[in-house]
């Protein structure tokens, strides 16, 4: 049974984003410091616009309880709750299992093909059908090492049945795409899958980490720091942006992302925002529209791990975008949600992003496609969170990134 770990009331919250804990405190994000107190690594480089990066303390004065909902996890990376309120998570090691609505964790699903888990691969970003109530399948995204050596992002579908026994497998599983070219690194896989209003399926992809792939971030003729988008099925669909150019892979939607780890389709507008890491310096939050080159590693902010400019060391490009918002140093994000529930009426309209790194969740206020605030919770957990998702009583639940991961739910204090 899902069990209180901890209970962040109004004050502790307060006190843990700098804000006096003696105070009342407005809900609406202030025109006061930013959360962020340290000094960026490239101390050199302006903001586009302001707000950004550094945007203004936001506080909600919402206070919360953190349950854990269930525990000994290994690294779990992406969640997709199920129409009967069941979880499906996904351990990197390459395991599928259920979280059902007791909090019990099912034996890991049967019928996934092999992964390679080294480094940053394994079983990653996972989501369901549209359509799952009828036809049960599930779709997720996996490091596959090929007989020569060298790896790429995949993407699997499968359905999702229930035997005699009460043993969930996966049949009819079958690989609707693959990443190319394939490279001989195990970083940078991306991995976070997202469907479309209209029931295209975005694949997020990351440019390997070598230099051999961050270059390839801008070429066309292959997948490598690119979204991906594709049918159900696999196949392209005929509105893709580059559909009938020669040269140029049908499949690509956006060009010039680094790492992308978190992708979400906005509410309010129906296009997708995606977060990808920065190197020293650097993670962003882009809106990704049709055909649009986000830059990398051409323009970029924050500095390569050595302490050197990456590229020419520019931040602005004519015919490239900029962020909407970005962070430096860096919070290592991953997994994003929109929420929109009315369990926490103040966070509507906010957008939860997981930090790594940063051990924290973000929230950050929007206006529009600025956003205009920025507040940190679960600082004194200290743990790193892998994804964030709204589950359907409107509770927000994370996951945490360890050997013995937790699925915790946030729930308004009693």
């Amino acid at each position: 049974m899902p069990r209180i770990v901890a209970v962040a009331a109004t004050a502790a919250l307060l006190a843990a984003c700098g804000a006096p804990s003696g105070e009342a405190q407005p809900r609406s994000p202030q025109a006061s410091a930013s959360v962020e107190t340290r000094p960026p690594n490239a101390a050199r480089q302006s903001p586009a616009f302001a707000g950004q990066t550094r945007a203004p303390r936001a506080i909600s004065g919402v206070a919360f309880r953190t349950v854990t909902v269930s525990e000994g996890l290994e690294h779990p990376w992406g969640m997709a709750f199920l129409p009967d309120g069941g979880l499906l998570v996904s351990e990197r090691p390459g395991r599928l299992r259920i979280v059902g609505v007791d909090g019990a964790l099912s034996a890991p699903i049967a019928g996934l093909p092999a992964v390679d888990a080294r480094d940053q691969g394994g079983l990653l970003g996972l989501t369901i059908d549209p359509a799952f109530a009828d036809n049960r399948l599930v779709y997720w995204s996996f490091a596959e090492r090929g007989v020569d050596g060298l790896t790429n992002t995949a993407v699997a579908r499968g359905k999702l049945v229930t035997g005699p026994s009460g043993a969930y497998r996966l049949e009819g599983v079958q690989v609707i795409f693959r990443q190319k070219p394939s490279m001989d690194s195990t970083k940078h896989y991306g991995g976070r899958l997202v469907f479309g209003r209209d029931g295209m399926l975005f694949v997020a992809l990351g440019e390997r980490s070598i230099v051999a792939g961050r270059m390839q971030a801008q070429r066309m003729d292959g997948l490598l720091g690119k979204v991906a988008r594709i049918r159900p099925d696999g196949t392209v669909p005929p509105d893709n942006p580059f559909v009938g150019k020669p040269g140029v892979r049908p499949e690509i939607f956006s060009l010039g992302h680094r790492n992308i780890q978190a992708a979400a389709i906005n509410p309010r507008t129906g296009e997708l925002w995606e977060v990808e890491h920065g190197a020293r310096g650097g993670d962003e939050v882009n809106v990704v529209r049709a055909g649009r080159d986000y830059g990398w590693p051409t323009i970029t902010y924050g500095e390569d791990y050595s302490g050197q400019p990456i590229g020419q060391g520019i931040t602005a490009k004519a015919g490239m975008e900029q962020p909407v918002y970005y962070w430096d140093p860096v919070i290592a994000p991953s997994g994003m949600t929109f929420y929109e529930g009315d369990l926490s009426p103040a966070w509507k309209g906010s957008l939860f992003v997981g930090g790594l790194a940063g051990k924290h969740l973000v929230r950050l206020t929007l206006d529009g496609d600025r956003v205009s605030g920025e507040e940190r919770l679960l600082v004194d957990l200290g743990e790193r969170i892998r994804d964030v998702i709204q589950g359907p009583d409107g509770a927000l639940y994370v996951a945490t990134d360890a050997d013995k991961g937790r699925i915790l739910k946030l729930i308004p204090a009693a």
